[in-house]
């Protein structure tokens, strides 16, 4: 090549270059600068066992409730208790006024005083009696041997008669002794007939008088049981509510509306309902071991409590398609109160080695859940994951992920695949 022909080949590179730099300024392409790292927050898939949960809306229930009532009408003469207070059972919590009770009392001890001092009369009237029986048949007794011995007389005597040994007079003195001695024996037989008749009667007399002492008797319990009434004492350990009696009120006895309600809430029930789906885990778990559960009053930010299942309903409700369920809380810090609302959580069992990640890191999209995975170079991917279900505040991973990898927790609204991440502290 010549030189000539070098000078012209210069000449012409340097011409192009200000037509290539005027090209870019027309067409507005410069170059662009690098994006800067996107600051986000991130967490490590964790791998862990987990609990096998499902959570609903429950209602606190008192384990056993007492419509408190009076047996006997009567006037309240005092009250024991003031509303709202816990009492324990047979403390007294009204007195009710005791005077017409205490008389229908007396009146019947003093029939049956009476009724006795009446038995005493009638015993000893039957022992008289019973000792005239004995006399009557002593004399029975005796004139039956004599009138055997004239008897026997009789026949020898008229023997001798007959073969004209004695005088006819002396024959009929014999005869004459033996019948006296048959009347007397006749006499004496309705003298013991009489004296039975009346020892009878007087027996009769003491049964009669013994039975009315038993219904005096029963009278005396029956008006002891309803002195005893005036006394109404608590039924069971619990918490009063609103009383309806006061002193001075008279009161009804079994009033349906009752003078005060009991409430036992040591322990109490959380009554709480789950789909049907769920009823043969439910059954095979519970087969197993009692059911934990936790229990928090609803909207306040509360430790829960533990309870256990202790009842399954025996049915389904098939207009919600719900199965019934009570727990059972000890409730010593009266944590939950009867009518409130609750969130419950019922375990099942424990999944092992579950992924875990904050529920913050999962993102739903078009096509479904996903998370930005952070990878070993600063930038992200977009991993689609199987949500397997959801903790309180963790989602366990189904698949997608693997332990240890870091997913972003927050940041994501300025993320795309490939982008590059600052990893931060949270907050």
């Amino acid at each position: 090549m010549t030189a000539r022909v070098r000078r012209r080949l210069a000449l012409l590179a340097l011409a192009a270059l200000p037509l290539a730099a005027c090209s870019d300024r027309a067409s507005g392409q410069g170059r662009q600068p690098a994006r800067p790292a996107v600051p986000v927050t991130v967490s490590e898939v964790a791998q862990r066992d987990v609990p096998v949960q499902l959570t609903a809306i429950g209602t606190v229930q008192a384990y056993t409730s007492v419509v408190v009532k009076s047996l006997v009408n009567g006037q309240v003469e005092r009250v024991h208790f003031k509303e709202g207070d816990d009492v324990r059972q047979s403390q007294v919590l009204f007195t009710l006024d005791q005077r017409p009770f205490e008389a229908t009392l007396r009146q019947a001890e003093a029939n049956v005083g009476r009724d006795r001092a009446a038995l005493s009369q009638a015993e000893a009237a039957l022992k008289q009696r019973q000792a005239e029986v004995q006399q009557a048949e002593a004399n029975l007794a005796r004139d039956v041997a004599q009138m055997d011995n004239a008897r026997v007389q009789e026949k020898r005597y008229r023997e001798l008669l007959d073969r004209e040994l004695i005088a006819r007079e002396q024959y009929d003195q014999i005869r004459t002794n033996m019948a006296t001695f048959e009347a007397t024996v006749r006499a004496d037989q309705a003298g013991v007939a009489n004296a039975g008749a009346a020892a009878n009667a007087a027996q009769a007399t003491v049964e009669n008088t013994r039975a009315v002492i038993r219904a005096d008797e029963a009278v005396v319990d029956s008006a002891r049981v309803q002195l005893s009434y005036t006394v109404i004492r608590a039924p069971m350990d619990g918490r009063t509510g609103n009383a309806t009696a006061f002193v001075g009120t008279v009161v009804k006895a079994n009033d349906d509306n009752g003078i005060v309600t009991i409430n036992q809430v040591h322990p109490v029930y959380v009554s709480f309902a789950l789909p049907q789906q769920f009823l043969g885990d439910i059954k095979k778990y519970g087969a197993e071991r009692r059911l934990p559960v936790q229990a928090a009053p609803s909207q306040q930010k509360q430790e829960p409590t533990r309870g256990e299942v202790t009842f399954v309903n025996n049915t389904v409700d098939t207009t919600t398609g719900t199965i019934q369920l009570k727990a059972t809380f000890a409730n010593t810090d009266n944590r939950l109160w009867p009518g409130q609302y609750a969130d419950v959580t019922l375990t099942l069992t424990t999944e092992p080695n579950a992924l875990v990640v904050p529920a913050r890191a999962v993102q739903t999209g078009q096509n479904g859940t996903y998370v930005f995975v952070v990878k070993a170079d600063s930038t992200v991917e977009s991993r689609p994951v199987e949500v397997a279900r959801r903790l309180a505040s963790e989602m366990v991973i189904g698949k997608g992920l693997k332990p240890g990898e870091r997913v972003v927790t927050d940041g994501q609204l300025r993320l795309v695949p490939g982008a590059k991440v600052d990893v931060k502290k949270p907050a």
